[in-house]
């Protein structure tokens, strides 16, 4: 590890190792749990990692070995129905239940000291906003790295399918609990399947022969699109930071697959008036736990140390710290999003970004979308190693792809915080899907993606819809000489299922109507941003 990852603390202890202890949970199902801890004297807090990804590589060295080594009891636990602990899993249904129980074990462990913390990324995220249900009063600090809290929004997206993302946990559900070997050759048979996946019809059930069966709870969270339906109740954790009073550090990437959750997350421990922390890195969801660790791990054993060791020696100034694209610099700040003035640009028939709002709503510039061949998805947040930053050149070279380019810039240009687009669309079929991004082009003409988003809409006759598109967040600085880019489309396919066009579910459906889409002059692209020279805090200055 420390060969692979550079500026990792050296460790203050030797660590101990208790594989295999049974903790039973409130209906008896063995929850299988290794116990990592210091081979030294003294009394030591205890963290709480439970995963469905298994107990060995990579969970053991980065939680269990290195967060013993600095002084801490690791309670590294598989969630029921993985890694050899009994009962079925569930996606998210039996979380508070089974950290409860686990909680109730620990206060029998001669070792607890009554003092608890938890760490964790992704679903490893949700079980910690599982347990603060209900906090049990030794629950003292959450880290929670490039966290989940709500299960539909990971799937779906304003009732669209995240199809890729979908088929990767699936993946990732199904097979890392049993082992590396396991794992690699399942994720190797979906990259190899994943186009006839993604483009047979109907696509209900088409994932077997790539994740090698059926997956139930895969093909329930596929087929309910509808955030309200029934099938998703209590599966949003996000009401649980309003009530929170548990000191929470929150981690996450600029591409990362759960970083609106984050920014969600955050918003409302601030409002709750909860201490929280949030860092925003260069990273995507597995980046953050690859190339980001050195900077995720000192993050969160600072955050830990000060909230249960009283030392707060690691801890920044600032509740804030962003990574800076196009600067390649990290910023501290105050808060998440600091004050900037907003900032619209308006598409013109002529392919230009102006500041000039136009006068009228008139048809401006339009594509025609085919399901059959649709427009592919390139980089942004994804699970798979395409996720993140990319040239968009050859996708923009599309005619199903409208681009709108402001002039170069004569002074640097910083964006942060949500970005967004208001849209003024119309559709011969009444049923499309809107993909909008802002990106960066260089002065050599390189374009590349910094946010995006998508959004499913109706229309009724030649009369647009007026709808407005959350395009994630950004902190990104654009520099002298270049272009501000905002690309529209009808799709990201296999990222987003593709839109039937006819308002028939895309994984039901096994007709495709290809879709005529028009861009009216009342649309902008809405951006928070800062010029350069503008008076910064003292915070931002660093």
């Amino acid at each position: 590890m420390r060969a692979t990852w550079r500026h990792l603390p050296a460790k203050l202890h030797d660590v101990g190792w208790e594989p295999g202890l049974v903790v039973p949970a409130a209906d008896g199902s063995p929850l299988i749990t290794d116990h990592y801890f210091p081979r030294a004297e003294g009394d030591f807090p205890t963290l709480l990692v439970r995963s469905p990804y298994g107990r060995g590589l990579p969970w053991s060295p980065m939680y269990g070995l290195l967060f013993a080594e600095q002084g801490f009891h690791v309670v590294l636990q598989s969630c029921r129905g993985t890694g050899g602990s009994g009962g079925a899993f569930d996606l998210w249904r039996n979380e508070a239940a089974d950290g409860r129980a686990t909680v109730s074990w620990l206060r029998d462990q001669p070792w607890f000291n009554g003092t608890l913390g938890t760490v964790g990324p992704s679903y490893l995220g949700y079980v910690q906003w599982a347990l603060a249900l209900d906090p049990p009063p030794e629950l003292k600090a959450m880290v929670v790295q490039v966290g989940l809290h709500d299960p539909y929004a990971l799937f779906h997206t304003h009732g669209a399918l995240r199809l890729e993302n979908a088929l990767a946990v699936g993946v990732g559900m199904t097979y890392q609990h049993q082992g590396m070997a396991p794992f690699l050759r399942a994720a190797l048979r979906l990259r190899h399947h994943l186009r006839d996946v993604t483009t047979t019809r109907p696509l209900r059930g088409a994932y077997v022969p790539a994740l090698g069966g059926e997956v139930p709870w895969l093909d329930d969270v596929m087929t309910h699109p509808d955030a309200e339906d029934t099938y998703w109740r209590g599966a949003s954790l996000a009401q649980v930071a309003e009530r929170l009073s548990v000191p929470t550090s929150l981690i996450t990437g600029w591409h990362d697959v759960l970083a609106d959750q984050t920014f969600e997350q955050y918003d409302r421990l601030r409002r709750a008036g909860c201490e929280a922390a949030l860092l925003v890195g260069p990273w995507t969801h597995t980046s953050a736990l690859q190339q980001g660790w050195p900077e995720v791990f000192a993050e969160s054993l600072a955050w830990l140390r000060a909230h249960l060791c009283a030392d707060p020696s690691g801890l920044r100034p600032t509740a804030v710290r962003v990574h800076i694209g196009g600067e390649n610099t990290w910023r501290d700040l105050d808060d998440w999003p600091p004050a900037t003035v907003g900032g619209q640009w308006f598409p013109t028939a002529q392919g230009h970004l102006t500041r000039q709002d136009p006068t009228d709503s008139t048809p401006l510039a339009s594509f025609h979308y085919d399901p059959g061949d649709p427009t592919p998805s390139l980089g942004g947040p994804l699970l798979s190693r395409t996720a993140g930053p990319r040239d968009n050149g050859v996708l923009e070279a599309r005619d199903d792809v409208l681009t709108f380019t402001g002039p170069p810039l004569t002074a640097p240009l910083d964006v942060l915080g949500p970005v967004s687009a208001r849209l003024s669309i119309s559709t011969d079929t009444g049923h499309a899907d809107v993909f909008t991004r802002l990106c960066d082009v260089d002065a050599q003409g390189r374009s590349v993606n910094i946010c995006d988003g998508l959004i499913r809409l109706r229309t009724t006759g030649r009369e647009p819809s007026r709808i407005t598109v959350p395009m994630s967040s950004a902190a990104h600085r654009f520099a002298v000489g270049h272009r501000i880019r905002w690309q529209i489309s009808g799709g990201a396919h296999p990222r987003y299922a593709s839109s039937s066009g006819n308002g028939e579910s895309p994984v039901d459906a096994a007709t495709f109507t290809p879709v005529h889409i028009t861009l009216h002059a009342d649309s902008a692209l809405m951006l928070g941003v800062r010029a350069h020279g503008s008076r910064l805090s003292p915070a931002e200055n660093g």
